[in-house]
């Protein structure tokens, strides 16, 4: 007789076997584990983050970068590239000046090129803001360098005004199983469904700091804002996602609804009001869709969001062409579908771009055309969704797309002979 398999539970995400602690978990959550390929690149890269070498500072078209694994997942800082590898080593290229490579770069144009951070951990899940890099280690361990951010400069990381230039353990008193960044700030999901945030507070991005004290922490000081802490919620919400804007916060509960928080000035939220939220709110407009949220991502000032048809659906700021509504299209205060696209497996923004990497492996952008990050080769901004071409993208799915400030990078894997 076949033996018995071990009865299973399925926790925000993770699994656990009955016979296991869970203290020992290994977490898994559906935003990482994915397929296996290799790095393509494209748009402008002056501080390495094209991971070219010194003298490629552009790409109009996608480019491959050398690197010595097959990776898994791949992440566009604001002026940094961070990539996962299928064995758990972190790679990352482009700008060090605050520590967010997390690797020593005096050597001579070592940033320019992929190089590794040295991690004790296998590492399963990797997010970069503007100047930070954080990791999560597949025992819910979360690792976090570089710097944090706010109008008037740097405020440290997990401690006042200090920042690292390697990885340091984020103090945490659950296991982490998703950790997600914005410009400025980190949120972390927990196995037990709570939600966690650090980093900047001007914008409410936090859902934990009140206004008054969004200024570096008013009279309790910078410690308020870097040291992690649970984001409270009216009555018990357990949380199976979340995702970060630039300057803002969503985060999806177990019965489905949409919480967000943040700058939501032009109506990147989906609020009606265009008032800071410095608390989670409930986000009616998303109670409109006859399927439910998958995915989300957000840019300086605009919001995609992808429901389990592969819809994709885009509001806030309008100019550039970032919401993919067509030529004239204007701001948008809740989700409008994007149409001109097969289904959806991926959303995801820069600044003032947008793109959608389809099920069947293909990747559309829209929106600025100024740093060449469409792949269109010319620096007109697009108003809809156009597919993206190249001879690096030939006989090749796109698995997973990320952009930062001025650069995009993308995963892709070699289509299987028939």
């Amino acid at each position: 007789m076949p033996a018995k398999k071990a009865a299973t539970k399925r926790k925000s995400g993770v699994i656990l076997k009955d016979d296991q602690d869970p203290k020992k978990v290994k977490v898994s959550h559906r935003s990482h584990g994915k397929e296996a390929g290799q790095v393509l690149v494209l748009g402008q890269g002056d501080v390495g983050q094209l991971g070219l070498g010194e003298d490629i500072f552009e790409r109009k078209k996608p480019a491959l970068v050398s690197l010595p694994e097959k990776i898994v997942q791949v992440i566009a800082g604001g002026m940094h590239t961070v990539c996962l590898s299928d064995t758990g080593h972190v790679y990352t290229f482009g700008c060090n000046d605050e520590g967010a490579l997390g690797r020593d770069t005096t050597g001579g144009g070592s940033e320019m090129v992929p190089g590794k951070v040295t991690l004790e951990q296998k590492v399963v899940q990797v997010s970069a803001g503007d100047s930070h890099t954080a990791a999560l280690a597949e025992d819910g361990t979360v690792y976090l360098w570089g710097s944090f951010r706010d109008s008037n400069g740097v405020i440290g990381l997990l401690e006042p005004m200090k920042t690292s230039t390697v990885p340091v353990k984020v103090p945490m008193t659950e296991p982490v199983v998703k950790i997600a960044s914005g410009n400025d700030h980190l949120v972390l999901l927990t196995m037990e469904g709570n939600l966690y945030s650090s980093g900047t507070a001007e914008q409410g991005q936090l859902g934990r700091v009140p206004e008054r004290f969004s200024d570096r922490g008013g009279r309790k000081g910078l410690g308020r804002l870097l040291v992690p802490q649970i984001i409270k919620f009216k009555g018990k919400v357990h949380f199976v996602d979340a995702f970060c804007g630039a300057y803002f916060t969503f985060a999806l509960s177990k019965e489905g609804h949409v919480y967000g928080f943040g700058l939501t000035n032009y109506h990147q939220l989906g609020t009606k009001s265009t008032k800071m939220c410095f608390d989670p709110v409930k986000l009616t407009c998303y109670r409109n869709s006859t399927t439910s949220w998958v995915d989300f991502s957000g840019g300086q000032h605009h919001t995609l969001c992808l429901d389990a048809e592969g819809q994709v659906y885009s509001l806030g700021r309008a100019e550039y062409g970032r919401l993919g509504l067509g030529q004239g299209a204007e701001e948008k205060s809740e989700p409008t579908p994007v149409m001109g696209m097969e289904p959806a497996s991926q959303v995801t923004c820069g600044a003032s771009v947008s793109y959608t990497v389809t099920r069947e492996g293909s990747v559309y952008a829209w929106g600025m055309g100024t740093n060449m990050q469409l792949g269109t080769g010319e620096e007109d901004d697009e108003w809809s969704p156009v597919k993206m071409t190249g001879k690096q993208l030939e006989n090749r799915s796109v698995l997973m797309a990320s952009s930062g400030g001025q650069h995009t990078v993308l995963l892709v894997k070699d289509k299987q002979e028939s």
